[in-house]
Parts: C-alpha cells; sequence; structure tokens
C-alpha cells in the first residue's frame, strides 16, 4: 500500500503527517511508525501524526511517538498539524481541534509559518530534589543547570528518564539555564529516547516552573531558545494555577511524497 505523508518540522522537532481523514491508514504494528521515523531506514522524525475527522472539532490528532508506540500530547507536534489542517484547506486562520489530552484552540499566521497553541490549564507542579515536575500535556522533569551548551543531555537525561522513580512510566527530561530575557532548553524525550532539537511540552514546562521558581505571578511572556531556533511561552499565573498558555513558534513544510507502508 502507498501512502502520501508529509514531512513538517517546528522549531526542528520534525514529523510524518498523513492525512487520514477517509480512516484508509491503520497502524496494527508499533513498527511500521517506527519504521516511517527511522532516520536511516525510513522517512526521519521525532514523531508521526495522523490528522482525522472528529465531530465537534475541526479534526483530531492522534500521534505517535518515533518509537512506534501512541504518545501523549506533542505541543510542537500539536502547531505542526495545525499549520498541516491551513494547507490542506480544513482550516484558514483559527481552530479549534482534539488532541490526548483533550481540546485544544490555535491561531495561524496567514502564511500559515507561525502557530500560536493553547496548551492545557497546569495547577500542580511538584518537587523532586532541586528539580520540578509537571505534566503539560505530557510528563516533565525540568532542572536548572549552568553549562548547558556542553552538557552531556543523553547521558544525564537517560539516566533521569530510566530511574527507579521514573522508569516504568517514562518522562522528558529538560536541562534549563538562564539566557537573556528567557531561557536556554535541551530536553531528552522519552519515546524518542534521545535528546531532540526542541519539545513543546517541554518548553512549556519550563516556563511554568521557572514562574514558579521565581514566585512571578500576573501575565507573563517567556522566550527560549532550543536547538532548532526560538520558541515563545505566555500564560496567566494567580499564584496558584497557570491559566491561558500559549505555546508559539514556527512550523514549516519540508517536503512531500509517497511511500510504501
Amino acid at each position: 500500500m502507498q501512502i502520501n505523508f508529509y514531512k513538517y518540522q517546528g522549531a526542528g522537532n520534525d514529523f510524518v503527517l498523513i492525512d487520514n481523514r477517509d480512516l484508509s491508514v491503520k497502524f496494527t504494528d508499533i513498527q511500521q511508525v517506527a519504521r516511517l521515523c527511522d532516520r536511516r531506514f525510513g522517512i526521519g522524525a521525532d514523531g508521526l501524526m495522523l490528522l482525522e475527522n472528529e465531530p465537534g472539532f475541526d479534526f483530531k490528532m492522534v500521534y505517535y511517538n518515533a518509537d512506534g508506540k501512541e504518545g501523549s500530547m506533542c505541543g510542537n507536534g500539536g502547531r505542526c498539524i495545525v499549520a498541516f489542517a491551513k494547507h490542506l484547506g480544513i482550516i484558514t486562520d483559527m481552530t479549534k481541534f482534539l488532541a490526548s489530552d483533550g481540546a485544544h484552540h490555535a491561531k495561524i499566521s496567514e502564511a500559515g509559518d507561525w502557530v500560536s497553541l493553547q496548551m492545557i490549564d497546569v495547577s500542580i507542579i511538584n518537587e523532586d530534589g532541586e528539580a520540578y515536575v509537571l505534566n503539560t500535556g505530557s510528563p516533565h522533569y525540568v532542572k536548572l543547570t549552568t553549562g548547558l551548551q556542553a552538557k552531556d543531555v543523553y547521558n544525564e537525561g537517560y539516566a533521569i528518564r530510566n530511574n527507579s522513580t521514573y522508569k516504568q512510566e517514562g518522562i522528558n527530561v529538560n536541562f534549563v539555564e538562564k539566557s537573556g530575557d528567557g531561557y536556554f532548553v535541551r530536553t531528552f524525550e522519552r519515546g524518542v529516547e534521545n535528546e531532540t532539537y526542541a519539545c513543546g511540552t517541554g518548553v512549556t514546562a519550563v516556563a511554568l516552573a521557572m514562574a514558579k521558581h521565581h514566585h512571578q505571578t500576573g501575565s507573563i511572556n517567556t522566550p527560549v531558545k532550543v536547538l532548532g531556533g526560538d520558541l515563545n511561552i505566555r500564560f496567566d499565573h494567580d499564584g496558584e494555577k497557570f491559566s491561558n498558555i500559549f505555546l508559539e513558534g514556527p512550523t514549516e513544510l519540508v517536503f512531500e511524497g509517497r511511500i510504501a507502508l
């Protein structure tokens, strides 16, 4: 079976996207997805998404990690699928779609190269030693550090993701360092089991954790630099709850093609 696919990237976080509104694509083996995401034997991506119909929404986002397993919310993936929906003519500038963690609203630029995606509200941030642990649609571990450019993110992130506390469910590990008016972030992602160039739910978690760390309240805007570029997170914090959280950044259609499934 030959399928059409589209390759998108958002700040270096890259994805395979498939228009599955006719439900013609069914993944019965996680190895099928893993092979499509493989950078040597497939298309190459941090994850794969199916765009499907959903009553009451413009579309539904079905997300798979690069290891082939169905994943939790992916922030940059969410931004890319919004750009894909615009490319397909499903939406114009605004959308409401369904993801694994519930409904999301988003706004996209006329050119389709910038997406502002509303994330879920967050009320709970726990602490693990000096690190912060929270869920922004996916679980995240956030740790302040220094010398981040030279840090061995793979090995240090792997060790935390696979320690006795997090091994069973897995966790995304974010290392963060102050940089100008915002932060520099590098992330080890579960499901990819490696460092990625960006992580949308990760930079969102970092922005919220840093607001808690610095006792910030009110309307907050946090620029974040990742290996793949620049992202922005804005939100409201009343001291207890984080709301009106938006992840903002670039999206790009890299190429499209056909591949045997």
